[in-house]
């Protein structure tokens, strides 16, 4: 799904002199140059969730401090409503269009919709498909998937001779979920093919929803039975759901769950002992990163990209941020050095 490809440099140059965004070739359309102020356009998903609310915040912030002004659109998780917002941004001459996408098969018209106005579309965590994207910026999504199945590995199957697991994919339309479930089908193969690993159920989580992976897990004991070792959770809020259940049955504590984006009631629960791990992915450095580099976009200032992502018609210029397994034993240097979360919220 992913693929190295040479630096790509956005040149600044050719940029300011022809009036245009150059990316692998193709022509976006006008920009502005020099450092006039900019309307920066970021179209979310949704805010719901405590994530995204940080997304917001931060990647806010950083574009304001950089002399450029921000307008958000939340979508509340409908493609209807997300196409209405582009529509909106575009209308309020945005020079620059930031998409988190709900369905990155969906959001493929809005940037149509943006070039046909000239306008360059950055993919924020979540890649747009079948489209001329301008760029991609996002965590290592198949780093995250190894990470979160060699915990699997290493943690608890260890030097067992076999263990039963229940997994947990993302949401179908979200290409990242995808990505996910590459990476920890590249760990755990050699273990499933070889008996040593059995996944006795798995299935898909509709919209990422904690419900949704709490019948997941439902499903698995009532077919299999509560005689498993782990459930590999591809993010924090399907894990939760999978714990909810394993709350019920009395299994919390007894079988390890994984996570990602180390959100604040996942930490807590890794105190608690009934979640296992998390991956924490530094929203931040992402958020400011994609500031940065939607402000530079609109100034015509060069763009490096040392990545590229197919998404299904071209190779996507792309900037992959690194990731981190957070623990019990590395909560301190993580997630609370960084000040993602303060030591009294982790720790209650």
């Amino acid at each position: 799904m992913r693929s190295r490809i040479a630096l790509v440099v956005i040149s600044c140059f050719l940029s300011i002199a022809m009036g245009i965004f150059i990316s692998r070739g193709r022509q976006a359309g006008p920009v502005p140059a020099g450092d006039d102020e900019v309307l920066v356009g970021l179209s979310m998903d949704t805010l719901k969730e405590a994530r995204w609310q940080k997304d917001k915040k931060f990647f806010v912030e950083k574009v304001r401090s950089l002399g450029a002004e921000v307008l958000v659109q939340a979508a509340n998780s409908d493609d209807t409503i997300q196409v209405k917002n582009v529509e909106a941004l575009i209308s309020r001459g945005v020079d620059v269009l930031v998409v988190v996408p709900h369905n990155g098969k969906a959001m493929a018209k809005a940037v149509r919709l943006a070039h046909r106005a000239g306008i360059p579309v950055i993919a924020y965590d979540r890649l747009i498909m079948d489209s001329d994207l301008d760029l991609y910026i996002t965590f290592d999504g198949f780093k995250v998937g190894q990470m979160q199945a060699r915990y699997i590995v290493e943690e608890v199957l260890g030097d067992e001779q076999n263990i039963r697991i229940v997994r947990i994919y993302g949401s179908k339309m979200d290409h990242n979920a995808f990505l996910f479930k590459a990476g920890q089908d590249d760990v755990l193969e050699p273990y499933i093919k070889s008996g040593r690993i059995e996944v006795i159920h798995e299935d898909w989580a509709e919209d990422w929803k904690p419900e949704s992976a709490k019948k997941i897990v439902n499903a698995a004991i009532t077919n299999h039975g509560r005689d498993f070792d782990a459930i590999l959770a591809s993010n924090d809020g399907t894990a939760g759901g999978a714990i909810q259940t394993l709350k019920e049955e009395g299994l919390t504590g007894k079988v390890a769950v994984t996570g990602q984006d180390a959100e604040l009631i996942a930490c807590q629960r890794i105190v608690d002992g009934t979640q296992a791990m998390t991956i924490y992915k530094p929203i931040k450095d992402l958020a400011y990163k994609a500031a940065e580099t939607a402000v530079k976009m609109a100034r015509g200032r060069p763009v490096i990209a040392g990545d590229g992502v197919d998404n299904g018609k071209v190779e996507v210029p792309s900037v992959l941020l690194d990731v981190v397994v957070v623990t019990g034993e590395n909560l301190d240097e993580t997630v609370i050095a960084d000040g993602f979360h303060s030591r009294e919220e982790v720790y209650r």
